[in-house]
């Protein structure tokens, strides 16, 4: 019979338990610290993430296409030139894959995508970094933009920044703090602020909620007994300002734990 898995570390007992499970010695307990940025947020709800408007999640998974809208981000090119896509297959669990850039022309992913959780740049040339937007998406790609967006790396981040991410299958995920901070360059705005959670098949849902004035305002949202979310679970940060030209600047993480369900150890 599976035994239900432990939280004590086989080595290293005294240091912190954060520390170990970082450093993998807790067996099936993975750290994931989601962040992203909006850069310009109004009176529209919107997704906290580099792309902006509200995130849409695919809804069977797909293969995708990757491309830049710089012709600098290829194979030898001065920008980026190879990224990493870390996701979700059609059964929720975890798969990546290094996909080699052509700028703007869109190259298929060889696995098909339910869910892209990060993307990162692992490779580039003497720009050291993403000269373009770098794009996992699908239909018509048009100057390396593709309709539908699924993840997006800013120029010169080399790797995504969205505050969502989705529990994998047969697994656990428990959400012990949410931070925001908010600035613009006008004063007395105010920026409202919600976590949400859809189950699975279900709607997403509210799990937290708290308005931010304006000023370089932030939020640490520590959860002392922490949010419970089951497999399959999307977990989203969004934001919305209080006027149509409050050109909020937002970013949001989430620092969660996610939990093997059982297993020997």
């Amino acid at each position: 019979m599976a035994r239900e898995v432990s939280s004590i570390s086989r080595v290293g007992t005294s240091e912190p338990f954060e520390l170990q499970v970082s450093r993998g010695q807790v067996a099936y307990h993975y750290p994931q610290f989601k962040f992203g940025f909006n850069p310009d947020i109004d009176n529209s709800l919107e997704t906290v993430w580099a792309q902006g408007g509200l995130y849409s999640y695919l809804s069977s998974a797909s293969v995708l296409t990757v491309s830049s809208s710089s012709t600098a981000d290829t194979s030898a090119g001065t920008g980026a030139r190879t990224v990493q896509l870390y996701g979700l297959d059609t059964g929720y669990n975890e798969i990546d894959e290094i996909v080699t850039l052509n700028g703007q022309t869109a190259v298929n992913t060889t696995n098909s995508f339910l869910r892209i959780n990060r993307m990162v740049v692992r490779s580039a040339g003497t720009g050291e970094q993403n000269a373009g937007v770098v794009y996992a998406g699908t239909g018509t790609v048009t100057s390396g933009v593709p309709v539908n967006k699924y993840a997006t790396i800013a120029v010169g981040d080399n790797q995504t920044l969205m505050a969502l991410w989705t529990v994998p299958a047969g697994h656990t995920a428990y959400l012990h703090q949410t931070h925001v901070t908010a600035a613009c360059t006008t004063s007395n705005k105010l920026l409202t602020v919600t976590v949400v959670a859809r189950p699975n098949e279900e709607v997403f849902q509210v799990k937290d909620k708290f308005g931010i004035q304006v000023d370089g305002g932030d939020i640490h949202q520590y959860y002392h007994f922490p949010q419970k979310f089951s497999e399959k679970t999307d977990i989203e940060v969004r934001a919305i300002a209080d006027t149509g030209t409050a050109n909020v600047e937002v970013s949001a993480g989430l620092d969660i734990v996610y939990i093997k369900n059982g297993g020997d150890i």
